[in-house]
This record gives C-alpha cells, sequence and structure tokens, in this order.
C-alpha cells in the first residue's frame, strides 16, 4: 500500500500530518503503507522527512520519503529524453513556476513542451491527455493563448494529422465559450445599455460556469447598477 502526498506550500505540520496519514491507513487496514511526499514549492530548504518525539520512557520516529521538485531545474535534460509521462507534469510545473512574470517566456515554452508530445510518437489519447495538464497548468494571457493555438493548429496541419486532433477539440470547446461571451454581452447591452470597456473586460474573463450563472441573473436585470453589483458579489476583481 502507497501514500502519496502532494504539497505545494511549506507548513510547519507537514510531517505530523503524514504520520498521521500513515497512522490511519494502519488502524484501517492493519498494514503499513509506504509514505512518498511530493514537495511542489519554492522554498529550495523546506525538505520535512519525519515526525517523532523523545520523552522519558517514550520515543518515537516516523520517516518517509520525499520528491522535491525543485531538484529537477538542474536535470532538464533528464526530463526531456524520458519517456515516463509524468516528466511532462514535473517540466510543466517547473515552467509554470519559471514563468510566473514572463508570459511570452510561457508561451514559447509551453509550446515546445506540447510540440514533444508528438515528437515522442506518444499514443493520441496520451497526447490529449497530457496537452490538457499541461494547458491546465501553464495558463497564458488571452491574446498569447490565442497565437499559441493558432502556432499549435498549424504544425498539427503541417504534421498531416488524420484523426480530429487536440487543437480542433480544444479550439471546439473554447469556441463554444467564446460564443457564449458574445451572445451574453449582447444580452447584456440590450437589457442595461452601453457596456463600458472595463466591464466587458470582466465578462469576457469569465469561465463557462460563470457565464451560465451570469446569463441566468440577467433576466432580473434593469439597469448598469444590477450588473455591477452581481460582478461584485460573484466575480472578485482580480480573478
Amino acid at each position: 500500500m502507497i501514500h502519496v502526498e502532494v504539497q505545494g506550500t511549506p507548513e510547519d505540520d507537514f510531517g505530523e500530518r503524514m504520520f498521521s496519514y500513515a497512522l490511519r491507513i494502519y488502524d484501517s487496514y492493519r498494514k503499513p503503507a509506504i509514505s512518498l511526499a511530493i514537495l511542489c514549492d519554492t522554498d529550495s530548504f523546506w525538505r520535512p522527512n519525519q515526525f517523532g518525539y523523545d520523552y522519558p520512557d517514550t520515543q518515537f520516529s516516523f520517516q518517509f520519503g520525499t520528491v522535491k521538485l525543485l531538484d529537477y531545474v538542474n536535470r532538464w535534460e533528464e526530463l526531456e529524453q524520458s519517456d515516463n509521462p509524468f516528466a511532462y507534469v514535473v517540466m510543466a510545473h517547473l515552467l509554470n513556476q519559471q514563468t510566473a512574470k514572463q508570459p511570452q517566456e510561457r508561451k514559447s515554452g509551453k509550446f515546445r513542451m506540447i510540440r514533444r508530445l508528438y515528437e515522442q510518437g506518444l499514443q493520441e489519447q496520451d497526447i490529449r491527455n497530457l496537452y490538457r495538464f499541461i494547458d491546465w497548468v501553464m495558463i497564458l494571457p488571452k491574446a498569447l493563448e490565442s497565437q499559441l493555438w493558432q502556432d499549435f493548429k498549424q504544425f498539427e496541419q503541417d504534421r498531416s494529422m488524420t484523426y480530429i486532433t487536440t487543437g480542433e477539440r480544444i479550439g471546439y470547446e473554447r469556441g463554444i465559450e467564446e460564443g457564449q461571451q458574445i451572445l451574453l454581452l449582447r444580452l447584456l447591452q440590450r437589457r442595461v445599455g452601453n457596456l463600458p470597456q472595463d466591464l466587458r473586460e470582466r465578462i469576457e474573463s469569465l469561465p463557462l460556469n460563470q457565464l451560465e450563472n451570469l446569463g441566468e441573473a440577467l433576466l432580473d436585470f434593469t439597469g448598469l447598477e444590477d450588473l455591477h453589483n452581481w460582478l461584485e458579489a460573484n466575480v472578485p476583481k482580480g480573478e
């Protein structure tokens, strides 16, 4: 039995929590578990691997394995040459950290990773699954995302894909969302009048589920103030 914990931020009581989970597994199944922590944080010095205490006549020590993803920054070539799909997970995570304030670099790195999915000869479904993970982790500003989509679509066309490509599927899904945005903006304009640019941008940034919620709510709107109030209540600025 294996217990794996993925931790993205340092916590003082993380070792105790790992012990608590292992103890619950033992209590439930009466079998020990191999405990492994995957540390995804950015603090190179935080490396918990044990929990214990030492009292008079009572001592206890619990140790667990760790994988620090940050250590793979200097092992990039090894990751690129690996045929293990988890290598893409690690690369996407590290690139996302390294390009936090460099959207153009993130776009380039994202495209390189997607291209390698094809170059390694992975199966169609594996490509789609990993593409979706990379797409979810390495989020880009809308304009750069559109550029990446066009580059990727051209890349797949150049390779003369015979099946419905990942890019076409993702593009279709995004097209549905964009179509909802256009329709919703038109309905809002008829309902409350001309929309200021800042409101249009906030609406265009909404995910599909919030677009649907707004579409239901606008039936009760009578003016711009209602739209303002809905956005303030449901979509804090900065999202």
